[in-house]
């Protein structure tokens, strides 16, 4: 734990413990939760122990409340191992109404086979809490100079920032937010995201949906995902994508399906749409945008390596939205608050939206190189003015996030500079 890297969900695991009997903290594997969950802890119980005997598991499976003996807070990791241990906590915590008694964590959500052995849903106990890979500012590549509060407050201060190179962006972005990325050389680092994939097609896949599925049309599915990442992609596009690999045969029923298993899997967390009033007369697309839960997943797929990335700058313009608008999340959710896009039947379109908790909300337009900025503000100023005249709540504040730039600073039309080596919550 010495070495332990601090998250945003640290403050509000605490809160939670104050005001909860159990948190269950829910994420994809590999991105810290155990860790998160022993920082609280005060002793654990790890149902996939390291004997690799099960013996945790049989325990838990002979006698349930056993599990439960031992300093509080106490961590219970991967409990949907014997989901019963969801019905025994509530039972635990209603026991003597203490709070912080206990942390859950769990990287997949149950299968139907075994749903119908939780008969209560823990609410009012049990507080499910959402983990994500580390955000740049949590890994240490932000300089925090700027806060998505003081954006909210009106409080962005000019200020030079650190210089960074292409180079720098393009690794942060392959390398991912997956924790055990960050202590190894960056040859390494990027072989990681592969065998993550690897390891849940070999182990996972299957038994979250309890049937057996097509491997490869997962893999194609998978690539088809990566391709299209941070667009509005429809099935049918993913479909083509598919069937045009050896003319292969997939229904959108299955595809559809292979979606919800990645989704239980907490493998993909698509951009919701955004409408500023549902009074507006303007139509709104109600299409998700398309993200892994880290960008490193879809460049791995698709075996992306800097010197590919430099000569197809158009491509990982994608990818670097994706990195931006994974830390966009993180830090929107630290402060209770939501991330959307906006997309009209006009064309119109803004990168990301996080909406705060007062119904006001900020835009966010996202550019790799500075001599983009221009460009990005023109379409900020010019969408929030179509958004008031057709009767929507313009934004708040208007932002570009660049990749490439060493300032922030607010430019002589009001849009705020930002870059993304200096963002945080």
């Amino acid at each position: 734990m010495q070495q332990y890297k601090p998250r945003l969900i640290d403050k509000e695991i605490e809160n939670s413990l104050k005001a909860y009997g159990a948190i269950n903290i829910v994420g994809a594997k590999w991105i810290g939760k155990t860790w998160a969950g022993r920082k609280h802890a005060n002793s654990e119980f790890l149902l996939m122990d390291p004997s690799g005997n099960y013996q945790n598991r049989r325990l838990a499976e002979t006698d349930i409340l056993l599990i439960f003996d031992g300093s509080t807070p106490r961590l219970i990791d991967e409990w949907q191992e014997v989901p019963e241990i969801w019905d025994a906590t509530r039972y635990k915590c209603d026991e003597d109404g203490i709070k912080g008694k206990y942390i859950l964590t769990g990287s997949t959500v149950l299968p139907k086979s075994k749903q119908d052995k939780i008969k209560h849903s823990g609410a009012g106990r049990i507080k499910k809490l959402k983990m994500y890979p580390m955000s740049l500012y949590e890994s240490g590549d932000s300089s925090g100079d700027v806060s998505l509060k003081d954006i909210y407050n009106n409080k962005v201060t000019s200020k030079k920032t650190r210089d960074i190179n292409l180079k720098e962006i393009i690794k942060l972005v392959l390398r991912g937010g997956f924790p055990g990325s960050l202590n190894v050389p960056f040859e390494q680092a990027i072989k990681q995201p592969k065998e993550y994939i690897k390891e849940i097609l070999d182990m996972d896949i299957d038994r979250i949906s309890d049937v057996k599925r097509d491997i490869n049309k997962v893999n194609l599915l998978l690539r088809s995902l990566s391709r299209n990442e941070t667009t509005t992609s429809s099935i049918a596009k993913l479909k083509e994508d598919i069937q045009g690999n050896d003319n292969l045969e997939i229904d959108v029923k299955t595809i559809n399906e292979y979606l919800q298993d990645l989704s239980k899997l907490y493998l993909i967390e698509n951009q919701l749409p955004f409408n500023a009033n549902i009074r507006s007369s303007m139509r709104v697309k109600q299409m998700e945008k398309r993200h892994f839960v880290d960008p490193s997943i879809a460049t791995s797929i698709l075996n992306m390596t800097v010197d590919k990335c430099i000569n197809d700058l158009l491509t990982f313009d994608f990818f670097f939205e994706a990195m931006v608008e994974r830390d966009l999340r993180i830090y929107a959710e630290a402060n209770n608050w939501n991330l959307f896009h906006y997309q009209d039947y006009d064309g119109n379109e803004i990168d990301a939206i996080v909406e705060f908790d007062d119904g006001d909300y900020a835009a966010f337009e996202i550019k790799l190189g500075a001599n983009q900025i221009e460009e990005a503000a023109t379409n900020l100023i010019k969408v929030s003015k179509i958004i008031k005249e057709n009767g929507g709540k313009p934004p708040k504040s208007l932002c570009v996030i660049c990749g490439l730039t060493n300032a922030i600073y607010t430019r002589e039309d009001g849009v705020i500079v930002i870059p993304i080596t200096a963002l945080k919550d």
